[in-house]
């Protein structure tokens, strides 16, 4: 029986991208500038934590390590030893942009190798015959915002004049996105779903890679708060990933979180959601106990980019690893023979950067398994991963990336 587990912490990178000059972010290291701030004590905060950043199960399975591969960075592991069937790495990613998609379809063994569009950075930021198509199909009396804006402080700035007006807020970022926020009630959670995908629609031409609905509650800006229900409109990857490979067979693949939308639903054969992260985990853990012979789970953990990376909170982004890490154990205690777990993450979002978007960075390829153990070093493309993931399922090889699956014990 073999079954795989695929576990992306989203937006957990560890630095040293080869190509991150060109993004504005050499230096940039999520893993190590959180880690530093925890030992210096600039991550305590009273009642959520304290101290030295504490992942001892992420450490057992080769965290360090992989953290020393991508940037020479040393963790004081305070003595932990690797698992015996642990195997650790890094990977370089070699798709355009440091963005959600890129990162999810290149570890699905789908490099994006174009350029995605996007908004400049101005004051308005979308074409005004975009706009004004937004406005007449979308059936509204105007928007708000069209400027590159974080999510919270739009709401904050723009939520009450939404409320009076019932003109959506429309932003975007460095990313290629178009970003909506309306309320759910006075506004409609479907009635921004639908006014979604109208706009998705209406972007297609300038290659946006995602629409987002960002629906928030309150009745005042000092009230505002964004609530899970949002939903990623994205393009479909352009060639079949590890998904629509392993559906396409005939095995199953459980999405867990957003995954289902950053593949638009193709490869997909349930989606299971829930509202934080260890509510996801649970839904992780569940999906674990339900995945047969061939099956993918496929996992994203979101809370640690939406709400500590984007937002720079150091200590908020230490004690959602530190929960995370608690909680790992109820995950490799449900592996059996044939099975594999691989952590890994989509880009890097350094709390401690400038600005509030994502970082281009190397990110940790660790796991483990009955069986499995060893150094796969620096992968040269997060391709590498699904390719992994593929062999271990019994799949063919496909066109981009290398499998590790031999360097780790598989087929021994």
């Amino acid at each position: 029986m073999a079954r795989a587990f695929l576990f992306v912490l989203d937006s957990f990178g560890i630095g040293g991208a080869a190509d991150a000059e060109r993004y504005g972010d050499t230096g940039s290291n999520t893993f190590g500038h959180i880690a530093g701030a925890c030992a210096e004590g600039r991550a305590d905060r009273e009642g959520l934590r304290k101290g030295p950043l504490f992942v001892p199960n992420m450490l057992s399975l080769g965290l360090g390590h992989a953290a020393k591969t991508a940037t020479g960075f040393c963790f004081d592991s305070g003595g932990k030893a690797l698992l015996a069937s642990a195997f650790h790495g890094a990977a370089q990613e070699i798709s355009s942009g440091k963005d959600t998609p890129s990162g999810h379809w290149e570890i699905a063994a789908l490099p994006v190798r174009f350029d995605w569009g996007y908004f400049p950075d101005t004051v308005p930021a979308f074409p005004a015959e975009l706009t004004e198509a937004i406005i007449r199909e979308g059936e509204v009396p105007g928007i708000l915002g069209n400027c590159h804006a974080p999510g919270t402080e739009t709401i904050e700035r723009y939520g009450e004049e939404h409320v009076r007006t019932g003109k959506p807020i429309c932003y975007t970022s460095v990313d290629s996105v178009l970003q909506i926020a309306a309320h759910e009630v006075h506004f409609g959670l479907e009635r921004l779903y639908e006014f979604c995908k109208v706009v998705r629609r209406l972007v297609d031409p300038l290659n946006i890679g995602r629409v987002i609905a960002r629906p928030f509650i309150g009745e005042t800006a000092a009230s505002f708060e964004r609530t899970h229900n949002r939903r990623d409109y994205s393009v479909p990857p352009p060639e079949p990933t590890l998904l629509d490979r392993l559906t396409a067979r005939g095995s199953r693949v459980i999405a867990i979180g957003k995954i289902g939308d950053i593949f638009a639903h193709r490869g997909i054969s349930e989606v299971r959601k829930a509202a934080g992260n260890m509510a996801m985990f649970d839904k992780a853990l569940g999906a674990m106990d339900d995945a047969g012979d061939g099956d993918l789970v496929f996992a994203n953990f979101v809370d640690f980019d939406t709400e500590f990376g984007h937002r720079r909170d150091v200590a908020g982004y230490a004690a959602a690893l530190e929960a995370f890490d608690r909680r790992l154990p109820e995950a490799l205690a449900r592996l059996k023979a044939g099975d594999l777990l691989i952590l890994t993450a989509d880009h890097g979002n350094d709390p401690t950067w400038h600005g509030t978007d994502h970082t281009r960075e190397r990110i940790p390829v660790i796991g483990t398994g009955p069986g499995f153990g060893g150094d796969i070093g620096l992968r040269t493309t997060f391709a590498d991963i699904g390719e992994t993931v593929a062999e271990h399922l019994g799949l063919a090889r496909g066109r981009h990336g290398t499998s590790f699956y031999k360097e780790i014990g598989g087929h021994a």
